[in-house]
């Protein structure tokens, strides 16, 4: 019954959603309101995080900033991200790394380091942005991209790891 009854509730989300956005989407994402859940982690207005992002420790989001599905977003250290930008599906930002604990036998410690996120930037689906990396505003990253260091404004970047292109 108690699924029967789910189903039923499923399908009415999903036909809301669907008319709406012509769209169709996984449980969760039907239940959290994306615009509501940017407002719980007080990031700026306008700005939609999907459900299945994960936010960890100091992260400060701007307004209007898209923040797809499956992304990790580390402020362990300090996250800023802009406003006006775009963090595409599977984005994930760190702002430490275990490296040196890790090999160290856990003698050494974690290592920490600010990343900012300047406005009106573009990180494309699956990219990986290092600790201590500042994205300058009008940067676009290609799809798959590993950015492990800072480029000059409006730059675009790729590869692993990414460079000017």
């Amino acid at each position: 019954m108690i699924k029967f009854i789910v189903f039923k509730a499923y399908k009415w989300l999903q036909k809301q959603k669907n008319v709406k956005f012509d769209r169709y989407l996984p449980l969760n994402e039907l239940l959290i309101d994306r615009s509501k859940k940017a407002e719980l982690l007080k990031f700026g207005k306008g700005t939609t995080i999907h459900d299945s992002s994960h936010v960890y420790g100091d992260v400060t989001v701007g307004k209007n900033t898209w923040i797809g599905p499956f992304t990790i977003l580390d402020g362990s250290g300090i996250l800023i991200i802009g406003s006006n930008c775009s963090i595409s599906s599977g984005v994930q930002i760190y702002t430490h790394d275990t490296i040196k604990w890790a090999v160290s036998g856990g003698e050494s410690p974690y290592e920490y380091g600010n990343v900012v996120v300047e406005d009106n930037c573009y990180i494309g689906p699956n990219s990986i942005i290092e600790k201590g990396v500042t994205l300058k505003s009008g940067t676009i990253v290609g799809a798959n991209s590993f950015v492990n260091k800072t480029f000059p404004v409006g730059s675009k970047i790729a590869g692993n790891p990414a460079k000017q292109i």
